[in-house]
């Protein structure tokens, strides 16, 4: 089964709250926390993520692109996180094993996220007490940017060694999730996905009213929305997705990362 991870750096902040209650179906929500230096963009904070867990009871899945992390863990634990994603690049080996005992500590998941240049082997000194590990196919700090195909090997690699040291482990990729490119990483080991687009185009859950009335307008005039044959496109390349995890599952048993 494939989980969904929908961004809410896609999303109107305007509105906020009407767009996760618009996904409010997926598996977990993506937030992205970048602090403008370990990533170029600057978002959002601790305040931003204590109002989302106030007006969702959604599992919160809390990327932080952030320099030196293990200054706030404990900050964003208490704002309502569920599992927080640090980057390896980010800080001293030290202290990232730091970040990773203060996560347990304030009983948050535990996760390491690798950008592009990271070898799959950094995962190792951590794997053993992780909850999932998230690839970026894209550099972090922008969303929109196209999938670095080149990491499909790296997510190869990643889910070897999850096999071998801890099956239990879930294994997310995110950046430049689309039709095309949700099979390829499904099929490369990939048991989550978070995406922009799913926020965007609310493809999960409800829909929003402006898509609803372009695809009435479409209608009557006898052909289907583009933000139709976008959904249409993306919920077929899950299940597609889907069968090919299943086929995976089927020939490792130790691939399933269920709790």
């Amino acid at each position: 089964m494939i989980k969904v991870s929908p961004s809410i750096l896609s999303a109107d902040f305007v509105n906020l709250e009407r767009d996760i209650r618009r996904v409010s179906d997926a598996d977990y929500l993506h937030v992205d926390v970048m602090d403008g230096a370990f990533v170029p963009n600057l978002t959002i904070g601790v305040p931003v993520v204590q109002s989302i867990r106030r007006c969702t009871d959604m599992f919160l899945d809390v990327h932080l692109m952030i320099e030196k992390p293990v200054r706030y863990i404990e900050a964003f634990a208490k704002a309502g996180a569920d599992l927080l994603s640090i980057h390896l690049e980010a800080d001293h080996p030290t202290r990232i094993a730091q970040a990773l005992k203060v996560m347990g500590e304030c009983g948050v998941k535990k996760a390491v996220a690798l950008r592009p240049i990271t070898k799959a082997e950094a995962i190792l000194p951590y794997l053993e007490e992780l909850d999932l590990v998230l690839v970026m196919t894209v550099e972090p700090g922008f969303g929109g940017q196209a999938f670095m195909e080149s990491q499909l090997d790296t997510i190869r690699q990643v889910r070897a060694l999850i096999e071998r040291y801890n099956p239990a482990c879930e294994l997310e990729v995110d950046g430049g999730i689309s039709p095309k490119t949700a099979p390829l990483v499904v099929e490369a080991g990939a048991e989550g996905l978070a995406a922009g687009d799913w926020v965007r185009l609310g493809l999960v859950g409800g829909r929003e009213a402006a898509v609803v009335e372009e695809e009435r307008e479409a209608e009557a005039s006898g052909c289907r929305s583009g933000a139709r044959l976008a959904e249409e496109a993306l919920l077929l390349a899950l299940a597609d997705a889907s069968g090919a995890a299943s086929v995976r599952g089927a020939a490792c048993p130790a691939s399933s990362c269920g709790r």
